[in-house]
């Protein structure tokens, strides 16, 4: 996967952090989604392709469930 210029990324956290500054961050991608930390914003970058983010997040609706 090619790395995407993240300059221009609209970077949001989730509506139920607390705040607090314990947060990560994530940019929605044409064909991947980002991650960061919140409290280090130009620090390191995890990647996503689009299959394995919603692999992880289906992983984690059902680990949620059960």
């Amino acid at each position: 996967m090619p790395t995407p210029d993240l300059a221009t990324a609209r970077w949001f956290t989730s509506s139920r952090s607390a705040n607090n500054g314990d947060c990560v961050e994530c940019a929605v991608l044409p064909d991947a989604v980002a991650v960061r930390d919140s409290k280090d914003r130009t620090g390191p970058t995890l990647l996503f392709s689009a299959d394995q983010w919603t692999a992880f997040v289906t992983r984690l609706a059902a680990d949620h469930v059960g």
